[in-house]
């Protein structure tokens, strides 16, 4: 069985994983809560800000705050896009406000860097946060200086994924064939565009509840809840090599 496979067919297919080295070169990473794990809390203290914000815009409750939250992710993909579109948000002022956090929780992971380090080809990072925000994070992981690019909510234009147009202007600005390349996320909503433009797709499983957008499906190839594991095993000699 191939490394980190959900045996749960209804989930992924058996792809053999060699068969993912030959016909992958471009590896696309999401971030929070897929380059680390969401245990570590460190996405919650952003959702905390995104529901402090909305209670200073619209002036309401916590409980409040969370209802219009969590309308606006599920409506347009990102609270921040809701916000803008329903409120004129300058978004900007919002990913500072947001991503105005603590990173010192996040822990080193050199298990990761040395599997990302094996891993043939390029490695980028597409997010629906910022690049100030992933910068800080790849820092706190010492991961950073494996990726060749990373593909902001700005360089989106501010569309965020699972919105399709936001997946072609990351795969024109970093040269990518869509055949050839693979995208690690948490919410299996955001690996559907990933799969109908041809990439490989592996949905990196949380208990997360904002995570938990989209159903399982065949746009899912791979499954994993464990994406350090996952990556390890795949560049992993074969038994008995």
């Amino acid at each position: 069985m191939e490394p980190g496979f959900s045996p749960a067919p209804a989930l992924a297919p058996n792809h053999p994983a060699a068969a993912v080295l030959g016909r992958v070169d471009h590896w696309v990473f999401d971030l929070d809560n897929t380059l680390y794990p969401a245990s570590s809390n460190l996405f919650l203290q952003v959702d905390q800000r995104m529901k402090a914000y909305i209670g200073e815009l619209l002036g309401c409750d916590r409980d409040e705050a969370h209802r219009v939250q969590k309308q606006l992710f599920l409506a347009y993909g990102t609270t921040m896009r809701g916000l803008m579109t329903e409120h004129g948000v300058d978004p900007r002022q919002f990913l500072d406000f947001v991503h105005c956090i603590d990173h010192s929780q996040l822990q080193p992971n050199p298990a990761l860097g040395t599997a990302l380090d094996r891993l043939p080809g390029r490695k980028y990072i597409f997010t629906n946060a910022s690049t100030d925000h992933a910068d800080r994070v790849l820092e706190r992981l010492g991961i950073g200086h494996h990726f060749a690019g990373i593909f902001d909510i700005v360089a989106a234009e501010f569309l965020p994924k699972p919105n399709p147009a936001s997946y072609e202007k990351m795969l024109l600005a970093h040269g990518i064939a869509p055949a050839r390349s693979a995208l690690f996320d948490d919410i299996p909503k955001n690996l559907e565009p990933a799969a109908a433009l041809g990439m490989t797709t592996v949905w990196i499983r949380t208990e997360s509840e904002y995570a938990k957008v989209g159903e399982p499906g065949a746009h899912i190839h791979y499954v994993t809840d464990d994406i350090t594991g996952w990556l390890t095993e795949l560049m992993a000699p074969p038994a008995g090599a």
